[in-house]
């Protein structure tokens, strides 16, 4: 029998300092706990159970949509612990949720541990800035703090689009609007247009999710605004071609000009368990799109991002593997935890015996 209420169960999630809290049927709720999925009751909740939690914080009209379309995402806020941005879902026929927890503060992106070339993204005045990783790999939380970076230090008119509105900002020395898809707006393609008529400096989106939006995006970022977004992909060049390939074949060698063009950075993200202390500590690879970069992508040969990515140390840019050198050859992570996210496995082994050899002859 249950014994708490999802409330409850979000604080077990957020005291033992976790991320994400899932509800699925035939298993005892389960939070993502520094990257690891743990259990935080002994209870296993039934079809029953989840009904009751789940339907417990939805609106009238955020339980017919579920209803009717079968999926819906959501934010809640839970007063003394915070706010949160939930997924509820039918699986098998039965309804199922993940609640994923969103901090009151926004951390500094230099806590984020980004550094000067990514601070100097927040500065641009057009062009696209692209942030990438996979999921809970900390994009979102990226994205906010470069949002909230602007705020603190511009005097911008920023229309952010959201679905749903995770982390909320204050105006400081900007003006914020958020819009929530389904609530504020149709769709991402209509905000974004919205938003050239607003005299926006800043759109922000917080995915790139579909042909349209991406569209819009570039659109915008040619035309005199900083665009800034997320996306699914795991490096650089997967990025480049992510965003053509959702292009149809006639139109790639266009939309390789676009982003030649409006592009002006990337930056890769991932989240690792720590080792020197608990929690997770981030590795990334970062962009800039110079004048290189933007012949390979104008040309499509995107084979040769990385290699123009490893030489640009003098421009602020590093690969995910020197970002993975570095965290492994200080002691954040573990060598074997770099090899399995490494794009190039002997450089980053090799970088690891070097930094080990170097260490050793200094104590001599």
């Amino acid at each position: 029998m249950r014994e708490h209420d999802l409330i409850e169960y979000l604080f077990m999630v957020i005291d033992r300092a976790g991320s994400d809290l899932h509800l699925s049927a035939g298993s005892p709720p389960m939070g993502r706990i520094n990257g690891i999925l743990r259990p935080v009751a002994d209870e296993v909740l039934d079809i029953a159970d989840l009904r009751e939690l789940i339907f417990g914080v939805l609106k009238e009209n955020q339980r017919a949509k579920l209803e009717q379309e079968w999926e819906l995402d959501f934010a809640i806020q839970v007063e003394n612990l915070g706010r949160f941005r939930g997924n509820a879902c039918y699986v098998l026929g039965r309804i199922e949720a993940s609640f994923r927890y969103i901090p009151a503060q926004i951390p500094d992106l230099r806590d984020l541990g980004h550094g000067p070339t990514v601070i100097g993204f927040s500065e641009l005045r057009d062009g696209l800035v692209l942030v990438t990783g996979t999921s809970n790999s900390g994009k979102t939380t990226t994205l906010a703090s470069l949002t909230q970076h602007i705020t603190r230090h511009r005097q911008a008119n920023i229309v952010s689009i959201e679905d749903p509105i995770e982390y909320l900002f204050t105006h400081e020395r900007s003006l914020v609007r958020q819009r929530q898809v389904g609530a504020d707006t149709h769709s991402f393609a209509a905000a974004i247009k919205s938003a050239l008529r607003q005299d926006a400096d800043v759109i922000v989106v917080s995915e790139l999710r579909d042909l349209e939006t991406m569209r819009v995006a570039l659109t915008a970022a040619e035309t005199g605004h900083l665009v800034i977004s997320t996306l699914h992909t795991h490096d650089a060049p997967s990025t480049i071609l992510r965003v053509m390939d959702a292009f149809p074949d006639e139109q790639q060698d266009f939309v390789a000009s676009q982003l030649a063009s409006s592009l002006k950075g990337v930056i890769c993200q991932s989240l690792i368990p720590r080792i020197d202390q608990e929690g997770r500590v981030m590795a990334s690879e970062v962009m800039v799109c110079n004048q290189g970069i933007a012949s390979s992508i104008r040309a499509r040969r995107l084979t040769q991002l990385s290699n123009l990515i490893q030489i640009g140390g003098g421009e602020g840019m590093h690969t995910i593997d020197d970002s993975l050198v570095h965290l492994a050859c200080h002691g954040f992570i573990n060598l074997d935890d770099a090899l399995i996210r490494a794009r190039d496995p002997e450089f980053v082994q090799l970088g690891f015996q070097k930094f080990l050899q170097e260490r050793r002859g200094k104590k001599r």
